[in-house]
Parts: C-alpha cells; structure tokens; sequence
C-alpha cells in the first residue's frame, strides 16, 4: 500500500523556482504521469519523492508518513531511469539479481525473484547475455526487471522510453502498461512525450515552470483543456489555436467565420478545435483559405492551413489529395469549439 501525498512542495535552488506550491493526492496503485516541456519540473518532483533532491518547503507523505527525511534507500522507491545504468561487466541475471545482493534479501530467494521479473519482461532467454550483446529495447527491460525484482511500495519513471526508436518505444510502452496491471503498484512517471501519457496514464499532471496547469484522465484533459498551453501540449496535432474576435455568437478571424457559438462573450478570444472534429470540403465551410502542406498518413491525410500566422489542421479522409497553394474549404462545427482568453489563455 503506498498513497503518497505533496503538500504545498516547493523546490527552489537560489532565486530560482524549479516547484511552486505542489499540492497532490496521489492513490495507492495509481499510474500517474507528470508531463510536461523541459525544464516544467517534473523530473524535479519525481527525485524529491525519490528523496535525490531535498523538498525546500512543503512535506511527502507516504500513507500517512513524513518521508522528507528519509534516506533514498528506505523510500522503498524502486527508479527506472533514461538510461539503462546496467552494469557492463554483469550479466542480465546478475543485473537483475544486484538489488537484492545490496538489500541483504536472503539468497534462497533470488533464484524464484529474478525468474518471475525475467519472465514479466520476457527476459529468460537472455540471462547470461552481457549489456553489450543486447539491443536498446532489451536493455530497458533489464531496467524495469531490475526495479520489479525489488517489489518495492512505488515505481519512478524518469522518461524510460526516450532513449528508443520508435517502433520499440510502442513495444515497450505496451509492455509498461501491463506490467502496471499485473504489479498494482504505485506508480509515477516522467515523459515530455504526450502519447505516452494519453495512454499509459490513470491521471497526467500537466506542469509548466515549476506549475501545475491541470491535473485529470487523459480523456478530461483531452476535451477540456485548463488553457491554452494544455490545449497545445495535448494531442497529436494538438489543438488548433486561432485568434480572432467573437461577436452574437459568432467567431471571425483570418480566412475563419464560425457561427453559431452558444456564448455570451463579445470581444477578442482564441478560438480553439480538434483537427479530426473539422470536415474538409463540407457546406457553409469555416476555412477558406490555401493550402500550407499535407500529410499523408496511411489511414488519414492531414490538411494544414497557414492562418493569420498560425498553423491550423485539419484530419480529412485517405483518399483527399490537393495541391499545396490550392484553395480549399474546411467546416468546424461551432458545438466542438472552445474558447479561451486572449490574455490569460485561460478556458472561457
């Protein structure tokens, strides 16, 4: 059992503030992940969980516990981190095993703990293979076997999949997800990539300079974006962002007029929206404007718009073709529209 809970957390190093006032609950067995730009503070948070980094205001606790000052070594936090950290002259059993060697965990148990993480990560036909004789991919599930054999209280993840290309970082990313399942252990995980949170994710943190922006299911964040910088960090595309002007309902920007908007708002806003919510070529377009660039995908063809200086997408069918410089419509339905203020960027 392992609830951790963030109480009012700020790390800063001089005048600098890499954490603001960090309040979160985090649920026993949760798979949280803390996403977010470089430098937004989340690899921060993760290692003052971890105890790597001392909490300059604030307190962790764990089920109830002050953790602030505890040893990392009896955090109970197992840490997988980007890069492998194997140890070269060690085999993969030997990799496996070192944990338990370095807790004193009795030897008649180390045979049955490093078969059971070798199997959870398909390990068992490379045991007596060296690092250097594996591939990138086999080398991270070293890593995680490595922090399951420990059978800690909570996992740390510090962007375990960046190092890989991309067909593995699906694999792996696959293989993480069920793992999670299978363990039922309290997990935080550090990515900057928005795919891995969508769908690895029971809750993303999304954080900005030091600052929590929005805290909810993929699917929350997803259709209801905080702001402007959730709106463009989640989603691929992310949300399309047009500035114009709002008047009786009826949005108007650069090559953009969508009517029908149920708000009472009369001025400047950032009209947001979806690119697979958009149809091209449809009746009373939105868009009308030539076209930037186009994406073939396989399964679907990404129009882009260039804007008023703004990129705009929208998701058309596989078989759509245009030429770049070719007028083309597209429709935006006013009922999936979001608003945001001009300013702030805050959802309206």
């Amino acid at each position: 059992m392992a609830e951790i809970q963030l109480k009012n957390i700020s790390k800063r190093w001089g005048s600098f503030v890499g954490v603001k006032d960090l309040n979160l609950t985090i649920a026993d067995q949760e798979f949280l992940v803390l996403l977010g730009p470089s430098g937004c503070g989340k690899t921060t948070t993760m290692r003052m969980i971890a105890g790597l980094e001392d909490v300059t205001i604030g307190d962790i606790l764990v089920d109830g516990k002050r953790i602030n000052n505890l040893d990392p070594k009896d955090r109970d936090c197992a840490m997988v981190f980007q890069s492998y950290a194997l140890y070269p002259n060690l085999d993969v059993y030997e990799n496996i095993r070192f944990p338990l060697r370095m807790r004193k965990i009795p030897n008649a148990e180390h045979e049955e703990r490093v078969m059971r993480a070798a199997q959870m990560v398909e390990l068992e036909d490379f045991l007596h293979r060296k690092p250097a004789e594996l591939s990138g991919g086999q080398r991270q599930r070293v890593a995680l076997a490595r922090a399951i054999v420990r059978q800690p209280n909570i996992f740390l993840m510090d962007e375990p999949l960046s190092n890989l290309d991309a067909k593995l970082r699906v694999s792996t990313r696959a293989q993480i997800k069920n793992l999670s399942h299978e363990l039922k252990v309290t997990t935080i995980y550090v990515t900057h990539d928005q795919i891995e949170a969508m769908t690895l994710a029971d809750r993303v943190v999304v954080m900005s300079a030091g600052v929590v922006q929005q805290v909810g299911t993929p699917t929350d964040i997803y259709d209801n974006p905080a702001n402007t910088f959730v709106a463009s960090f989640i989603g691929s595309p992310a949300m399309n962002l047009l500035e114009g002007h709002i008047e009786n309902g009826t949005f108007t920007g650069k090559d953009v007029k969508i009517s029908g908007i149920d708000s009472p708002l009369n001025g400047p806003v950032t009209l947001g929206y979806r690119a697979e919510d958009a149809t091209v070529g449809a009746e009373n377009p939105s868009i009308n404007a030539p076209v930037y660039s186009m994406e073939l995908l396989g399964d679907a063809t990404m129009v882009t718009f260039r804007i008023g200086g703004t990129i705009a997408i929208v998701k058309a069918g596989k078989d759509f073709r245009a030429k770049i410089g070719e007028t083309v419509t597209a429709a935006i339905p006013a009922s999936i529209c979001h608003l945001f203020d001009a300013t702030t960027g805050d959802h309206l």
